[in-house]
């Protein structure tokens, strides 16, 4: 499950992120920091360290005897600040393969429509 590339907490930070934004609740409580450590099979540490990275660039918080919320408007932070990301990093490469293998977008729209 987990990539070698990259730290396990940065890839639980995208799991996490990947889960608010595809999340229909604005302001949804998130799972315990031992419960999520469980059901990943990782370290309580690792996730809590994930969790503040989270807490650091203010889409969650805190409350007191509850657990992590997600703050207001975390959605649509992320799914702006992943889409930028996805444009300066991952379509340069994945535009290099299209071109390398002769496809072009009407090509890649009829195998995705059939």
């Amino acid at each position: 499950m987990w990539q070698g590339d990259r730290p396990i907490y940065l890839q639980i930070r995208d799991l996490i992120v990947a889960r608010i934004i595809d999340s229909e609740a604005e302001t949804a409580l998130l799972p315990s920091v031992r419960a999520l450590a469980g059901e990943l099979a990782v370290n309580p540490l690792t996730v809590a360290k994930a969790y503040q990275e989270l807490r650091t660039a203010g889409l969650v918080a805190a409350r007191k005897g509850v657990g992590l919320y997600i703050e207001p408007g975390a959605a649509a932070t992320l799914l702006a600040s992943e889409r930028a990301a996805f444009i300066a990093s991952d379509w340069p490469r994945i535009r290099r393969r299209i071109d390398r293998l002769g496809l072009n977008a009407s090509d890649l729209f009829a195998l995705v429509e059939a």
